[in-house]
Parts: C-alpha cells; structure tokens; sequence
C-alpha cells in the first residue's frame, strides 16, 4: 500500500538505501508494489493523495515523470493523477536475483519546483521453471565409497523468488541412493546425492537416476535432470586447492582474453587417479557467459563484456576433478573495479519556446537533469552553458538545474538561441557530454513603423488622369508577423477649398499615392499631405511623413491676345498717316500666356501681310513698325496677320488681325473704317475684274429693276437723313480736323436695310466686301460725300436678292480657285458671314 513521509526504516528501505549508494539519507515521497508481467497500461497507484495535490493541479504545473532507469516503465497522467504502466515489465531481465527489485522514478512540479521521489516495488510472480545447465549428469563413484558418503550434484536454477524459487528436490525411485538438500543463508537450495547403500561393481555398475527441482509457486513448476552414475575402482584420494578462496580484482571493460585468476589443485594418488580437470561448479549462465576457465591449467580468463554498472562483484566455485571421479572445491571472489566509461546524461524535462522578448528576469527557460552511471568522481557530474548568453544556468537539489533568464531580450537582435549545455564528469580522463537546445524568441510590438524621411516632395504633371500613381512612401517595421504588418492612411487636411481626401488617395497595402482628380497648375501649384503607417500589433504603433506634391506645369494654355481682342465682333482698325517714314510705331501688340516658365515665354511673328515689306514686328516686345515710307502704290488698306507662340513643347499659337488703314488726314472717307471679314483672301486685280464682270452678266436682269426700285427710294428721301456710322477704332478726335460723318435720327438703323458691294478703283488690286447693316450707307445726291467717282456700288433694296448675287459670285469664285462647292453658300447667323 503507498505511503508518504520519512525514509524507509524497515528493510525494504534499507534495500534502497545500499541500492542507491548516494552520499547521505535520501527521504521518499511515495512508495509502490507491482507485480511483473502486468498488463500495459495497468494502474499502479494515484499519487494525488500522496502528493497532497488537487485534480488538475499536476496539468497545470506541468507535472513530469522522470525515471532513473533507461527504460521508461511507466506513465503519470496529469489529469487523474494515475500512474500507469507503459512497459512490460520482466523482473528477472531488470533485476536478476536482486531482492527487492525497485524502479525509482521522480515526479518533477513547476511553479514552484519540488521533486517527489516515487519508489516502485516489483513484485516476482512464479513465470520461470527450474532449469539445470546440462541434460545430464556424469558421476563417477568408487565401489569402495561407504555408505552415508555426499555427492554434490549441481543445483538447478529458477530466476524467480521467494516461494517462487525451488524449494524441493526429489530422485526418482532406487535402493542405493537417496538426496540430502540443504538450505543455505543466501537462500539457495543445495542438493547432495547420499550413497545409502554400498556398491558392488560386480553386481550394478551403471546407474541411471532422474532428479526434479520443484519450486514453490502456483501453479508448481519442475525442471529435471538425468544422472549417470558409474561404479569405478577404488580412488582414495580427492583434488585439494591450494587455497579454499581466492580474491582478485579487474577493472571494467577488461578485454577478452585478459587473466583473472588461476587455481591450482594437487592428488596424492597417482596415474589417471591424479589427472585433474577444472570446472564451474554450481554456476549460473551468466558466469559461463563472461568467464572462462581452462580445465587442464585452471586459469580464469575474461570472455564477455565485464561491466561494473550491472554487477560489482561476481563469486565463483570452482571444482578439481581428478581421473578416479574425486573432486574438490574452491571459491573465486571477482571485485570489479569502476572506470570512467559513462559520458554524463542531460535530459531535458520542460523546455520554454517561443519565449517571449519581454520575458521579465529569472523567467524559467528549460529544466533538465544530469546524470552519470559511474560510481565515485566518476559519477559526479558538473554543467555549464555558454557566458555570452542572456541566460544563466543555476544548479537545484539531485543534479537538477534550471536555465533562466539574466538580462533582457531583443528579437529584432536575436531571433533564436542554439544553447549548447556542457556536462562533465570528475574523473580520469574526464568525459563530456553537450546537448543543444533551441529557444526561438517570440516578437512583441515594441517598434513603430519608421519611415526613411519625415518629409517628402512627389511631382505630378497638371492635367493627369485621375487615378494617376503619383509614388509611394514605405515604413518599415523591425517586428514580425501581424506586429510587422504596416497599412496606410490620409489624415484629414484641406488642400485649398477642398479635403485633401478629394485629391490624393492611398493603398492601405502598398503607400501607394493616387491623384483622384486631375489637377491643374494654374490653380494649385503645390500642396502637402500626411500619411500615417500603423503596425498590426496591440496595441498599434504608427508613425508619420509628410509628402508635399508638386504640380509640374504643362504647355496647355495658348497665348491670348489682349490687343487686338481675339473676341471682338468688330475689326480692329490702326490709322497710319500716309507720311510717316520707316520706323514709326504703328501699335503694340500684347498677348499672355497662362502657363509658367518657358511655356510662358512668347514671340511675336509676321505671319501674313497684304505687304509683306511694308511692315515688321518685334520679336519679343510685338511692337508693329514701318519698314519703310509708304506710297500712293500701296493698299489703302493692310491686312496683317499676327501669331504668337509661346515656348512650350509642343509649342502653342494664337493668330489675331489688324487691319491697317494709311489716311492722308483724319477726315478721309476711309475713316469710316469699313469691316473685313477676317477669313477673306487677297484677290488679284484680274480676278476681280472677272468677277464683276460675272456679275454683272448674271445679274443684269435684275437691274433694271433694282436700280428703278433705288432712284425711287432716293426722291422720296429726307435730304436731312445723316449716314449711319459704326464707331470706329479712332484715336481722339484733333480740333483741327473736321467731322464729316452725320448722326442717324433714332440712332440705331432704320427698318431698311441696304447693302452695297463696292469695288474700288485706283490700285491694282479690288475688294469684294459684304457688309454688315452697322455700315453707313451714303446718299448719291450728299455733296459732302467725297466719293472717288471710278467706285461703283450697286444697291440691292432686298436681302433675298443680295443672296443669290452672293452665291453666284461665291460660286464663280470658288470655281475660280477650286477650293469650294457652291453648296457652301448658306447663311451662317450674320449678313456678313459665310
């Protein structure tokens, strides 16, 4: 039955004692009994009781059987507490003849650490039958022994105990001999055959007995053995040893071959009486396997594997036979003699990994033990571990040590340790024995993302496409796994009128910036935004970086025109006085630019001119000067077509017309400023000959009427009715010159709309010019008209009428210059447009 407390003081516990051979008293917690042979998995005891401990306590402290034989025997289950077996147990293989046979285990708790011893008991059961090492036996007996004269015969062996063991002998049935077994204090018995009544070779000289070795178990078990007896001569002298007992020492491990011992016996007889031959006598198996003795010299010499850990000691009888059958005994004692051939054992119990990087200090790493099968300074084991660790080995009680932590941790440093743990032993030579033990260190989030910079600059060209990748910012993280995982996000901010979310946005994966819109450098050049990264850990670390994104400028803007204004409905007019020498400053062109930089640079380019020669324009300033002095062979009026570029890539243009009107004084009829269309071409004089004359031919049918419907209209007119003049692009008005231009009565037009189609005379040249009502119209009868009498103007009192002249010469001229279908010739919104 188990029971805890103090040491054994009965004799089981003084078994254990000198079993051991620790130095000093050792105490047991608990101590079992089994039977061999049991069952796996069979219940030996429940050690909650003995251990004071509640259901689930040993779980929870990490309870560990750790046996001191090679073999793991048995199991502790930690939930109920049971100890179970795990291995068949044979008691004769584990212990031999020893008595009691006792398994010592230790139940190791955590938290805090105790050691409980646990003794287990093996009990024998009767599994092994008496077994004799031959088949038979020879004897060889005089005819002249008396009665009453001991044969020793060879004992039987049974591996069992106790009862287990033989306890009788019997002979099967005769009239000469009969046994005499004895029991000595090892507890062995012994049998001798006692000759009861005298031989007579003459009458039997054979006989042929059968011995039984009868043990005590249940069921009984037997084992036999034949016994030949011969009656021989008579041999009145027995072998004598030199030496009843002989006492030697060898070291273990000794090599085979190498010399125990040597017996010697002597027989004063003489001839085959006095031949001696040397045998075991009485041995087990186990003697014949690791020694052999020569019969003829009587030397005892090693033949197997001698090993002190298994037995210290072995006893030997050894038996002189000489030629006429008599024998005499001797006993050899064998000490054998510890080596250091046992290398120190670590076995580890509990190890922690991962260990967390914040582990406080002396936070328990790994639990192990050393032990050495060794006897003496053999046996004595010291450990160690390498000094440039941040771990610290410390011994406990029984060779038991605890690695701990001694100072902080750092993952991102160290991720794992190969610890090497070194056991030597005390003894000569020493022996050394490592075991490595791997400690990964568990990551904990203790380091934001950082990013390279705490600011940055991106650029973007204006007019992108939204969602357009404007670059990435990256933080990384020293941690690992989810505390490693960084994601990205916009703080809230405000870019001009707007939040900053409207323009940029982020990938929480990759800090991939996007432009959500697309952007223009003429209202935003630049702006900044906050990014913040966040680590996956708890709780979250995160960091911040500021980007400032740049708008680059993009040649998108053409130059426009301040003067001329490229929208006005009317012509822009420049006088020139018909005097002015090369050089004068006619106007001043001024355009700009909405772009920045070089795309903003402008030039200024003649691009047509009614004469090319006549006029020049700065470059860089657009300033429009005469070449040289004009004269009564120029156009009365010049036509000159100005562009501007700026210096993008590509470049940008705009175009703008002025109209330059040479006067000899301010009241010169041409100051009424008469409007060009802007798309209208330079004719050649032929042309416009061609053309009138065309005109002329397809419309002569109607002029008859129109011009009868014209003299009409003109009697019936007020001679006080002024022209209606469009406001020219004048410069102020000079006193000295005279106002030759009238108001209209209402001014506005009058319901009448009258077109004229005019071709000047005196140049080489004619225009063909339509018109808008806003142009006045002069009265025939005016003597305040100075008219240049070689123009012609031909009237037309109806718009219908005016149109169909317009198509038929349009279409003349289109023929003419084959660029054009008389199907072009509609109305576009304005008498003036087509």
């Amino acid at each position: 039955q188990p029971h805890g407390g103090n040491c054994f003081r009965r004799k089981q516990g003084l078994y254990l004692f000198l079993f051991l051979c620790f130095p000093g008293a050792l105490c047991v917690s608990s101590h079992y009994s089994v039977p061999e042979e049991k069952k796996t998995g069979s219940s030996v005891a429940n050690v909650l009781e003995d251990l004071k401990l509640g259901k689930g306590e040993l779980s929870a402290r990490r309870a560990q059987l750790v046996s001191k034989s090679a073999k793991q025997y048995f199991h502790l289950d930690t939930h109920s507490g049971d100890l179970l077996i795990s291995e068949k147990i044979d008691r004769e293989a584990l212990c031999g003849q020893t008595d009691p046979c006792l398994l010592l285990s230790q139940i190791v708790l955590e938290n805090p650490l105790e050691i409980h011893s646990i003794v287990v008991k093996i009990e024998d059961v009767n599994d092994n039958v008496p077994k004799f090492s031959t088949k038979e036996f020879d004897l060889e007996i005089p005819e002249n022994v008396s009665p009453d004269t001991h044969f020793p015969l060879e004992s039987a062996q049974d591996e069992d105990l106790g009862r287990n063991n033989i306890q009788n002998y019997t002979l099967s049935p005769n009239e000469h001999f009969c046994l005499d077994v004895k029991s000595e204090e090892d507890g062995n018995k012994y049998v001798d055959l006692v000759l009861e009544k005298p031989l007579d070779r003459e009458k039997d000289s054979h006989f042929g007995l059968t011995l039984t070795a009868v043990d005590g178990g249940e069921p009984q078990r037997t084992g036999t053995v034949k016994i030949n007896i011969d009656v021989l001569d008579i041999n009145d002298n027995s072998p004598q040893f030199t030496h009843s007992e002989y006492k030697v020492k060898l070291k273990e491990n000794s090599p085979q071959g190498t010399l125990v011992s040597k017996v010697e016996a002597t027989d004063l007889d003489f001839g085959s009486n006095a031949q001696i031959t040397y045998s075991f006598h009485r041995m087990p198996k186990k003697i014949y396997n690791l020694f052999h003795l020569n019969e003829i010299t009587g030397e005892i010499t090693v033949l197997g594997q001698v090993d002190y850990e298994k037995e210290t000691s072995y006893g030997m009888s050894i038996r002189a036979t000489d030629g006429g059958g008599l024998s005499g005994h001797c006993k050899v004692l064998v000490e054998i003699e510890d080596v250091n051939d046992n290398v120190p054992e670590v076995s580890v119990i509990s190890i922690t990994s991962p260990l967390a990087e914040d582990s406080p200090l002396e936070t328990l790493v790994a639990l192990f033990s050393v032990t050495d099968r060794d006897s003496g300074d053999n046996g004595r084991t010291m450990c160690s571990v390498e000094t440039n660790l941040p771990f610290v080995l410390k011994p406990t009680m029984d060779n038991y040590y605890q690695l701990v932590v001694q100072s902080s941790l750092d993952r991102e440093k160290v991720s794992e340790y190969n610890i090497t743990i070194t056991a030597v032993d005390q003894g000569s030579p020493r022996l050394t024995s490592t075991r490595i033990i791997n400690v990964q260190i568990s990551d904990i989030n203790d380091n934001p993302p950082v990013f390279e910079k705490s600011s940055c600059e991106m650029q973007i060209r204006e007019n992108n496409i939204p969602g357009l990748l404007i670059g990435s910012v990256r933080a990384a993280d020293l941690d690992t796994e989810k505390n490693a995982k960084v994601t990205y996000s916009l703080l809230p901010g405000k870019v001009t009128d707007g939040l900053v979310a409207s323009y940029i946005s982020v990938n929480s994966e990759s800090g991939n910036l996007y432009a959500l819109r697309s952007l223009d450098y003429e209202q935003i050049k630049d702006f900044k935004v906050t990014v913040r990264a966040t680590d996956g850990g708890s709780p979250p670390l995160s960091s911040e970086v500021t980007v400032r994104v740049v708008i680059l400028d993009e040649n998108d803007n053409a130059p426009f025109f301040l003067y001329p204004l490229q929208n006005s409905t009317s012509p822009c007019n420049e006088l020139v006085p018909k005097s002015v020498e090369a050089g004068y400053l006619v106007t001043k062109v001024v355009a700009v630019d909405g772009d920045s930089g070089q795309n903003s640079w402008l030039s200024y380019e003649l691009l047509k001119a009614t004469d090319p020669g006549l006029f020049s324009i700065g470059a860089q300033n657009g300033e429009v000067r005469t070449r040289r002095a004009l004269s009564e062979r120029d156009t009365s009026k010049q036509r000159l077509l100005i562009v501007v570029r700026d210096n993008g890539l590509p470049p940008q243009s705009s175009t703008a017309m002025l109209h330059v009107l040479p006067v000899g004084v301010f009241s010169d009829p041409y100051m009424k400023a008469v409007e060009v269309r802007k798309e209208e071409h330079e004719e050649d004089g032929a042309l416009t000959l061609y053309l009138v004359i065309c005109l002329a031919a397809v419309s002569f049918v109607f002029l008859v009427c129109i011009v009868s419907f014209a003299a009409i209209k003109i009697c019936r007119r007020d001679p006080r009715e002024s022209f209606i003049a469009a406001p020219p692009h004048f410069p102020p008005a000079r006193p000295d010159i005279p106002e030759n231009g009238g108001d209209s009565q209402s001014g506005s037009l009058s319901r009448s709309y009258h077109y004229d189609v005019c071709l000047t005379g005196g140049s080489l040249s004619s225009e063909f010019r339509f018109l808008r009502p806003l142009i006045p119209v002069f009265s025939v009868g005016d003597p305040n008209l100075n008219v240049n009498q070689t123009t012609p103007c031909i009237f037309f009192e109806s718009y219908e009428s005016f149109l169909s002249l317009i198509c038929v010469s349009t279409y003349l001229v289109s023929f003419e210059q084959e660029d054009s279908d008389p199907s072009d010739c509609k109305p576009q919104g304005n008498i003036g447009t087509y």
